[in-house]
């Protein structure tokens, strides 16, 4: 009997390429979507790939993209309008009489959110889950491991590590443990629809025992270094962040992790076990993968290149934020709060936990 094809969005990015070579690890037929036809679109095609070229927000493209799978994994578009974009997949999921989506959601996820998009994702958690005839699977990760190792090479070559989330704690998750935990689901979607699944990393971490971690990834000292939001924006813009990421991820950080959403009731999970009968991988294994990455390598050009870079630093500008929002024209709810901070949230979250 054959596989079933299972379309991937987002097939280039942080969870989707890792979901896309492991299920093309398990033999499945994946068919990627891709927004333009470059290099990382040849390779995904090299690696035996379908290739689709799709604007996410064009129901007809994505219809024509969908035809002919039965599953598919999906993430939203990080963009201010990143809403349209899942209800133009859902009705094509629909009219294509997709079986089953899993969908990437945020922990933080929460109607009256300060932020747009996290206020969005809730959105889509109840739009996917109401669609009818197909299974809907939430996986609702802790904090990516990524998002606090992307300044490794920081670490690695000037020995320092930006900080900006104070001794708040969170249980950091790969990319790669996140995609078993979707592509568990939708290789074997019987038993799932309706579940919402929290892969988590082993063990709750501050910044300062991250930055004790990395030291032993690159074998040198590092120093935990608090960085203010104003310069953390100058960083970010350096580095080729897109701004409405540096937004988010600002008020991640000094919102949500702060506050304790990401410790809350524990805030590590055996999901990823339950789901892959494999533990979750520890941070100190992530951060010696990302020790060895290019970018990372301590060679001489590397350090001249991340120096000149850091001393760079106070003369680059920041994104304006408040002004990038104001453009952004985004809805503004009336009694805005932080998920930890809504009883109704605190409830829902609980139950997931447990």
């Amino acid at each position: 009997m054959s596989k079933p094809t299972i379309l991937v969005t987002g097939a280039t990015g942080k969870t989707g390429a890792a979901v896309v070579a492991q299920l093309l690890d398990k033999g499945f037929p994946v068919r990627a979507v891709v927004r333009t036809p470059d290099a990382r679109a040849d390779a995904l095609r090299r690696a035996g790939a379908q290739v689709a070229v799709a604007d996410l927000f064009d129901p007809d493209q994505l219809a024509a993209a969908i035809r002919g799978t039965q599953r598919a994994y999906y993430v939203a578009p990080y963009h201010p309008h990143a809403l349209q974009s899942a209800v133009a997949f859902a009705v094509s999921a629909r009219d294509a009489g997709l079986e089953s989506i899993v969908q990437m959601s945020q922990w933080t996820s929460h109607r009256s959110h300060p932020v747009n998009l996290t206020r969005q994702t809730w959105l889509m958690d109840q739009m996917f889950a109401g669609l009818p005839g197909i299974a809907h699977t939430i996986v609702n990760p802790g904090m990516f491991a990524d998002n606090f190792l992307r300044v490794i090479d920081f670490a690695a070559l000037l020995g320092i590590y930006p900080v900006l989330s104070g001794d708040a704690k969170a249980a950091p998750v790969s990319n790669e443990d996140i995609a078993r935990a979707v592509v568990a689901v939708l290789a074997d979607p019987d038993g799932h629809a309706g579940m919402t699944y929290r892969p988590t990393g082993p063990e709750l971490l501050s910044a300062k025992e991250m930055a004790a971690v990395i030291a032993d990834a690159v074998g040198h000292r590092v120093a935990a270094v608090p960085l203010p939001p104003a310069l953390f924006t100058r960083v970010a813009r350096q580095q080729g962040v897109d701004p409405l990421s540096v937004s988010v991820y600002l008020r991640y950080i000094g919102g949500d992790m702060k506050a304790g959403a990401f410790e809350f009731e524990g805030g590590v999970t055996a999901d990823l076990e339950r789901l892959t009968g494999a533990p979750a991988e520890s941070f100190a294994a992530t951060a010696r993968r990302y020790a060895a990455m290019p970018f990372a390598r301590q060679t001489a050009a590397n350090r001249a290149k991340a120096f000149a870079n850091f001393m760079a630093v106070p003369f680059r500008r920041g994104y304006n934020l408040s002004r990038l929002e104001r453009q952004w024209d985004m809805p503004v709810p009336p009694n805005p709060s932080l998920g930890v901070d809504d009883a109704r949230w605190r409830e829902e979250h609980r139950a997931m936990m447990v």
